[in-house]
């Protein structure tokens, strides 16, 4: 008797995965890839650094397969969560590239004549300039304000990748979107990069 032409849900490779199945993760980066990579990208501003960046999620994600969990049927809550980690870290070693990027000229020739290379470099400039100011946000707001606003989660699903309460994602965005405003606003919107973040305490 065949089988229906289907693939399995995402709490179905959840369970899988749970079990030590290894064909289950390959479905979810084949579904969920790129997702995340998109994400990575928009927390790193840029490409290569995205590329590394998925990948250490999945790695993460089958070291952490006893803990994998869906939310509301999905498994991209989850993935997310170890994505904002993966990204948070390598928000360290990305400040020296955000900084030459964000400062490249918006006009001119791009270096490689490949269009493929120069929409990529302009994408990582405007991604750059754009974390030049989140970046001045405490991280925690950082981080509910990337999951709600670039990877359209529900509050409830930002709040399981988070693993805080659906009040404390509703706060921090607001304070988030708050300070946003008021930064974009300043005369001074091009903080340094080295600048440190603070932290909240909600």
């Amino acid at each position: 008797m065949s089988q229906p032409d289907t693939e399995p849900s995402d709490p179905v490779l959840v369970e899988q995965l749970n079990a030590g199945g290894g064909s289950a993760l390959a479905t979810l980066f084949d579904r969920h890839g790129d997702a995340i990579y998109n994400y990575c990208f928009r927390r790193t501003a840029s490409w290569h650094a995205a590329e590394d960046a998925t990948a250490t999620v999945f790695l993460e994600a089958w070291r952490g397969r006893g803990r994998v969990s869906a939310y509301d049927d999905s498994a991209l809550p989850w993935l997310y969560g170890i994505a904002n980690n993966v990204c948070r870290n390598l928000a360290r070693t990305s400040k020296r590239h955000l900084h030459a990027v964000g400062r490249m000229p918006t006009e001119g020739t791009a270096p490689d004549p490949a269009d493929l290379v120069a929409d990529q470099v302009d994408s990582e400039r405007r991604m750059a300039a754009v974390l030049v100011a989140i970046r001045r946000l405490p991280r925690r707001e950082q981080d509910v304000l990337a999951l709600v606003a670039w990877t359209g989660l529900s509050y409830e699903q930002a709040a399981a990748a988070l693993d805080v309460p659906v009040g404390t994602v509703r706060s921090r965005l607001s304070r988030a979107r708050q300070r946003l405003v008021t930064s974009l606003a300043s005369p001074d919107n091009s903080p340094s990069m080295h600048q440190r973040t603070g932290n909240d305490h909600a």
